[in-house]
């Protein structure tokens, strides 16, 4: 049994969001009315998962979620609205530990339930999976668990983690698939990285169209190399990092200029947008697997584990991010399975692997 408690001031929402929980035999439903309830409930229901509103009267959705991982640390799932202040925020909620979101719907929820409904239900599932710290939140346990996890990494990531390194000459690209988690962990790979990474990286982040402009934005502020959402055709550039508009697929593909990276329509044989696999295949097609480093980290679903496994077997280099850092070891997992990684790494290890495969001219001897 599935307990989830629903944090809503919304009467409306609670009802709506009761009535489709109710559907699964496996769900317990609680509901709170603010964040004040919802810390009251945290050990007298003791729920397995929170879905828990941004705006609220009393205490909002950011101030519970940062008492909730405090008092009581539990898988949540925030519920934000689409507008440029709620894209803000749900990232703020990311970096205090809120595993994953939803999209609240425009216009009248009681129209839309049904077409959020199996979206509800499967984060929530997800959610209830997810690792979480006893007493860390996310943005910590990824950046300082380092010696932790090096001494539980299993037999097979640690056997694997050791193949020689070595040194990639010439021009080339990183390319990175993230969902369930990738904020911050986007945030504990790039900020180490620095200005002069000779390489461009090209991420597909699974994230709604109205999300990632405001992740590009924050990463851009915080990272040393120049992060930009690849809303048009933009050239690929050392230096340079392009994140996917969501609700399509990045790709890359030659211009007049040379090689870009561009938005493409979502292709519906690629489930998960952007799409990973897609953009894995597209830059094997201008550039050659021995020029690429495939990264996977955190995110349910096996995006990219097809496309990286490939990638390895041309003679590319992949990283998977280990079991004992990921939120959800469903991607990077899944690229383990099929004998595709290279090197499974922590989290906090894959920016410094890149910089000693791909070191910037100032560190070269």
């Amino acid at each position: 049994m599935i307990r989830i408690l629903v944090v809503d001031d919304s009467a409306l929402v609670r009802k709506l969001f009761g009535r489709v929980l109710a559907e699964e035999a496996d769900f317990e439903v609680e509901f709170a009315r603010n964040g004040i309830e919802a810390l009251a409930q945290l050990e007298s229901f003791k729920p397995d998962v929170i879905t828990l509103d941004v705006q609220m009267p009393q205490m909002n959705g950011l101030e519970c979620l940062d008492r909730i991982m405090v008092q009581r640390p539990s898988p949540v799932v925030m519920v934000s609205s689409v507008t440029a202040d709620g894209a803000d925020e749900t990232l703020d909620a990311l970096r205090l530990g809120a595993v994953d979101f939803i999209a609240k719907p425009t216009g009248a929820v009681s129209l839309r339930i049904d077409e959020l409904a199996p979206l509800l239900k499967s984060k929530i599932r997800m959610a209830s999976t997810a690792r979480l710290p006893a007493s860390r939140r996310l943005r910590e346990r990824v950046q300082f668990r380092v010696g932790a996890v090096a001494a539980r990494l299993s037999p097979k990531a640690a056997e694997i983690s050791e193949a020689p390194v070595g040194v990639v000459e010439g021009e080339g690209i990183v390319v990175v698939g993230t969902s369930t988690g990738g904020p911050p962990a986007l945030e504990a790979l790039l900020v180490p990285l620095p200005a002069d990474f000779p390489w461009p990286i090209v991420v597909a982040q699974h994230m709604p169209a109205s999300f990632t402009g405001a992740l590009s934005r924050r990463l851009d502020n915080i990272c040393a190399l120049t992060v930009l959402e690849a809303s048009t055709p933009m050239p690929l550039r050392a230096g340079h990092v392009y994140i996917g508009r969501g609700d399509a697929d990045i790709i890359v593909s030659k211009r007049a200029m040379g090689l870009v990276a561009m938005p493409a329509p979502a292709r519906a044989n690629y489930p998960w947008h952007p799409s990973t696999d897609r953009l894995v295949r597209s830059a094997m097609e201008h550039m050659p697997a021995t020029q690429l480093v495939g990264v996977l980290m955190t995110g349910m679903g096996n995006d990219g584990a097809e496309a990286m496994t490939e990638l390895r077997a041309r003679g590319g280099r992949t990283i998977a991010e280990s079991e004992e850092t990921a939120i959800v070891w469903g991607m990077p997992g899944e690229l383990v399975k099929a004998n595709g990684a290279t090197w499974v790494l922590p989290l906090p290890k894959i920016s410094s692997r890149l910089q000693s495969m791909v070191p910037s001219n100032a560190a070269r001897p």
